[in-house]
């Protein structure tokens, strides 16, 4: 009863901050030990409240591609959460409601062509979705996508990509080159958004594909993710 309590303390917080409303619930039963926690599945509905159209396909050759914060903690901090790898180190999951950023950088840039969420699949992923719905390319720079030391040194340790590792509390966005730099100078004032830069650009080619400049001088296909790398967790 005191982890039931807490938990509906946490919901109830992160509800009013949003100007959500929980409206009704429900009760599942497991079999006698396989249910090692809680949980929780909820569902959302909302209203659009902005003129604005956002899509997978609207992305265009010279657009800019923005990230709204360090990526891979989520995942990391669950696989470490597990226990089960011996490995130990100091990282949380991204876990946010994004609403009030997404709110304050619709306002401020009206050209933004999409925002998705980089949850499973990571940021890779989601480009490459992007990439074949607008029949453009995406070319992303290694060096400007923050990742926390704590997830990079675990993903090495565990040999998997940061740009697969799902995220909870970050966005990806495309946004026309002219609002590029507005856009960022908005989520980098939001608490929730900090750490975001300016990570890639939409290009002509290879039409449907993610490249990556690496550090080091090179260039890399990022594939779309087949299989999970880690157990599924979102």
């Amino acid at each position: 009863m005191d982890d039931l309590r807490r938990l509906a303390a946490s919901m109830a917080e992160a509800s009013r901050k949003v100007g959500a409303v929980i409206v009704t619930g429900d009760t599942k039963t497991v079999q006698r030990g396989k249910g090692d926690g809680v949980y929780i599945a909820m569902t959302g509905i909302g209203l659009v409240e902005h003129p604005h159209h956002l899509s997978i396909a609207n992305a265009r050759p010279g657009n800019k591609v923005l990230v709204s914060g360090s990526i891979g903690e989520h995942g990391v901090a669950i696989l470490l959460a597990r226990g089960h790898l011996g490995l130990e180190a100091e990282v949380q999951s991204d876990t946010a409601p994004l609403w009030d950023l997404v709110h304050q950088v619709l306002s401020a840039c009206p050209s933004i062509r999409c925002l998705r969420d980089p949850t499973r699949g990571g940021v890779a992923t989601v480009l490459n979705e992007i990439a074949q719905a607008s029949q453009v390319g995406v070319r992303l720079f290694e060096e400007a996508i923050p990742v926390r030391p704590q997830v990079r040194g675990a993903c090495e340790l565990l040999g998997i990509d940061p740009l697969y590792v799902a995220n909870e509390g970050k966005m990806v966005l495309v946004v026309a080159p002219e609002e590029a730099e507005e856009a960022l100078a908005v989520l980098q004032e939001h608490p929730l958004g900090r750490e975001a830069a300016i990570i890639g650009e939409i290009t002509d080619e290879p039409k449907g594909m993610v490249l990556l400049e690496t550090s080091l001088g090179g260039t890399r296909v990022l594939d779309m993710l087949t299989g999970d790398p880690l157990p599924r967790i979102c």
